[in-house]
């Protein structure tokens, strides 16, 4: 707690601490003038100098820019709900924002326009830790908890690939990773949450109390509530991971691969590439077993029968936590080289099964490496019957890919952004076409009529949730929903 206290002090050496709002003016004060409404007692702060509301305009996409009118740094659940009740009664818009570069947000997903930006890094605590569970802030990151859970032999079931991101954050989105055909996505191994709603109410939400909004906040996109608190659901894994990678030149026999792998459950996570090999396009098939010293993986039977080419496979052993950090060393290169703050017009989608094939070579026909920025391309397969989140909207089939062209803008110019951006979007309407569904991170413009459609057909849920638990609709703009 005094590291925190601390690092928040540092944040705020400087900043512009505001003290009331001009509801005329729509400005705030330092002071109380006449004509201003004092702000609520905050524990924490509200910060309206130029650099945190620059700061707060950006997001890890660095395309979209809206400018917040403030920045709460919040000291407590407390300051949340009291600055939404404030923000209700005076018409703002409010959205959190979980860190800045966090990739969940990069099309301005986060950000507001003239309205409140509340930074969530600020609340990261770890309260509990149980056997099965643990009690934590949103804004810790996935690997806080994983370091602080795996001394017990504990993880959470699924990670994301790049595990800095928040857990308020993923959990608002979905958070998908190599481990969901096991374990669905990390908003299925929620078990309770804390929630402020747009009416400025804090509720604690389960599958067994208040299950409405429990269904709802869960990849809600930020729409009904803020996620304050979450309890994560843990599972005992193995100290060490044995990772599998090999070269498929058949993209058909690639994806039936995934596929049986992922139903014969050989493997504890499963992923795979698309890459650039002499030339044309070749599918790497990324597979992991984990397990205890003493106890090694068969190979040669959790390999049995795989189509890669010969000559390709390589095997390679490791820790549990350093499988799941393995693009840490990644990220701080890019950041070294500044490459991390490029813009990044990344497109994440859902395809189903029946068109992957078709689809995913359509689109790749028109993917020059000059697209990516030297972003990685992933295709692998998850099983839809474990999604428990109505409004995470994947294809109705047993077996969906995740297809993801996750771009570096280079050079990244305006012009190569609104290029990649449209094409993101001529994409888009290809998905949509076979079938498909958007996992809603990404850079592509949506119309309300995209976003009914994407919610199709739980769009009149969808609208009903709104007006329950965000009546005056001033959650989360930057979506552009409603």
């Amino acid at each position: 707690m005094t590291t925190r206290l601390l690092s928040r002090r540092a944040l705020l050496q400087g900043a512009l601490v505001a003290a009331a709002f001009n509801p005329l003016s729509r400005s705030w004060a330092s002071t109380l003038e006449h004509g201003s409404v004092p702000l609520p007692p905050l524990d924490g702060e509200l910060l309206v100098d130029a650099a945190s509301r620059t700061a707060a305009a950006d997001d890890f996409g660095h395309i979209i820019h809206r400018t917040p009118w403030a920045v709460l740094v919040p000291g407590s659940v407390k300051d949340i709900v009291a600055m939404v009740r404030f923000a209700r009664a005076q018409g703002l818009k409010i959205a959190a924002a979980r860190g800045l570069g966090e990739s969940h947000s990069s099309f301005g997903q986060s950000q507001v326009e003239a309205g409140i930006v509340i930074d969530m890094s600020a609340l990261a605590t770890i309260h509990e830790i149980r056997d099965d569970s643990a009690w934590v802030d949103a804004g810790v990151r996935w690997h806080q908890l994983l370091q602080a859970t795996l001394p017990s032999g504990r993880s959470p079931p699924v990670l994301t690939d790049y595990i800095e991101l928040s857990i308020g954050g993923t959990l608002s989105v979905g958070g998908i990773g190599g481990q969901a055909f096991r374990e669905g996505l990390q908003v299925d191994n929620v078990l309770e949450l804390d929630v402020v709603t747009g009416r400025g109410e804090l509720v604690r939400c389960s599958r067994w109390r208040e299950r409405p909004l429990f269904d709802a906040v869960r990849s809600g996109l930020g729409q009904f509530g803020i996620i304050v608190r979450a309890r994560v659901r843990l599972v005992e894994v193995p100290a060490r991971a044995r990772t599998y990678t090999a070269l498929y030149n058949d993209l058909h026999r690639f994806l039936e691969d995934q596929r049986r792998l992922i139903e014969e459950c050989r493997f504890d996570y499963v992923e795979g590439f698309a890459v650039r090999s002499n030339g044309a396009w070749a599918y790497q098939l990324e597979v992991v077993k984990y397990f205890d010293p003493g106890a090694e993986p068969d190979d040669a039977r959790l390999l049995a029968g795989l189509g890669f080419q010969p000559g390709t496979l390589q095997v390679s052993d490791g820790s549990y936590f350093d499988f799941a950090n393995r693009l840490a060393p990644l990220v701080e290169l890019l950041k070294q080289l500044g490459v991390w703050g490029f813009p990044h017009p990344w497109l994440d989608m859902f395809v189903p099964a029946r068109a992957a094939e078709s689809f995913i070579t359509e689109v790749l026909s028109q993917t020059t490496e000059a697209d990516m920025g030297q972003g990685p391309i992933i295709i692998y397969p998850f099983r839809s019957s474990e999604l428990t989140a109505p409004f995470l909207r994947t294809p109705n089939e047993r077996h969906v890919f995740l297809f993801s062209l996750l771009r570096t803008a280079i050079p990244p110019t305006p012009e190569n952004v609104a290029s990649l951006v449209q094409k993101n979007r001529a994409i888009f309407e290809r998905l949509t076409a076979v079938g498909g569904k958007l996992y809603p991170v990404d850079a592509v413009p949506m119309s309300r009529a995209d976003w009914r459609r994407h919610f199709h057909p739980y769009w009149e849920r969808f609208e009903h949730a709104k007006r329950r638990y965000d009546p005056d609709r001033i959650l989360t703009p930057g979506q552009g929903i409603f």
